[in-house]
């Protein structure tokens, strides 16, 4: 029976021969990059007016000496000084020592906060009354700014301030100490503000990592007979590995650029004898001494650290967790 319908493009495209459709893509094309631009140049836009643009200018000033009033027209050749700042910084027993305080901070970051909020975050994942309350007690901390954070922790550890008063109610008094003004101790005390500060974002990574762990798993080694603890170790902390990992990556790049709380909590004549951090120690030279040009070598050093550290750990540690990510174009 012979077909009622009008033969289609395919059927008319020459005798004995069916060819498909040709269909356009150019307007679609077309369209797509349109898309694009238009969502992806405002923020382009920022991130190279604000991020691009500043490291390439702290680079250029950092090969000169220039004043604390500096204006353009003082990049010339009387100024230039070349690598001078860089051998300046770390020839600086102060800098050093700044670099040795970040780095422990960073070390200390991943052997104390790591498994503490894994520890906190498989309690909170089990059935417990107030589970909810706690959870927020937790993290907020983390919501709060650094600057208030900062401000309460230094009234609370002054000598005559609430933790002192609490150890001297407790009947603890020989524990009293100077704890923002020792500098044998500064270090410590800074860290542990900022573990209570932070802690609360790693557990919730953490939590969230525990939600992607399929409960049959744990329910199958119970029947096998391990224990708590070894089903933890053999089957929850393998599958949150890729949470741990993630978190490990945003301490490390968070600990190399401690600033906010080291500048509020300890007065200066402190922080440059024992809580010195990179961070600190650039803005310190860079704007309150009056060394822009130097101040900009620091901000270069540590801009290549964070990048190394950052290359490397992504290679060596995030490699794996990226690479089911990342989707190859087919042609």
């Amino acid at each position: 029976m012979a077909s009622l319908t009008a033969p289609g493009p395919a059927e008319t495209a020459g005798p004995g021969v069916l060819r498909p459709p040709r269909v356009r893509h150019r307007n679609g094309r077309t369209r797509t990059w349109v898309e694009v631009v238009v969502f992806v140049a405002p923020a382009l836009i920022l991130f190279i007016g604000f991020v691009i643009v500043p490291v390439v200018l702290a680079a250029v000033y950092s090969f000169f000496n220039l004043p604390a009033a500096f204006s353009w027209d003082m990049l010339n050749a009387e100024r230039f000084v070349g690598l001078d700042n860089y051998t300046r910084a770390f020839s600086t027993p102060e800098f050093r020592r700044a670099i040795t305080n970040t780095f422990f901070i960073l070390f200390a970051s991943l052997l104390v906060q790591g498994p503490l909020a894994i520890a906190i975050a498989l309690l909170l994942n089990r059935r417990l009354r107030g589970r909810g309350v706690l959870r927020l007690l937790i993290f907020v901390p983390y919501v709060l700014a650094e600057v208030i954070a900062g401000l309460t922790w230094k009234l609370l550890l002054q000598p005559n301030g609430g933790v002192n008063a609490l150890l001297e109610g407790l009947g603890l008094g020989f524990l009293q100490r100077n704890w923002l003004a020792d500098p044998d101790i500064a270090l410590y005390t800074i860290f542990l503000i900022l573990t209570w500060k932070y802690v609360g974002f790693a557990i919730l990574l953490m939590l969230a990592g525990l939600q992607g762990v399929p409960k049959e798993l744990g329910e199958a080694a119970e029947i096998d007979g391990a224990s708590w603890w070894q089903t933890q170790r053999y089957v929850t902390l393998p599958l949150l590995a890729p949470t741990i990992r993630i978190w490990a990556f945003l301490s490390i790049i968070g600990s190399l650029q401690v600033f906010d709380m080291v500048w509020v909590t300890v007065a200066p004549t402190v922080r440059q004898m024992s809580t010195e951090t990179m961070a600190t120690y650039m803005v310190q030279q860079g704007q309150f001494a009056g060394q822009p040009g130097y101040g900009s070598a620091i901000a270069v050093i540590l801009f290549l650290i964070s990048l190394v550290i950052a290359l490397g750990y992504q290679r060596l540690a995030l490699r794996r967790d990226l690479a089911g990510a990342v989707t190859r174009g087919v042609r």
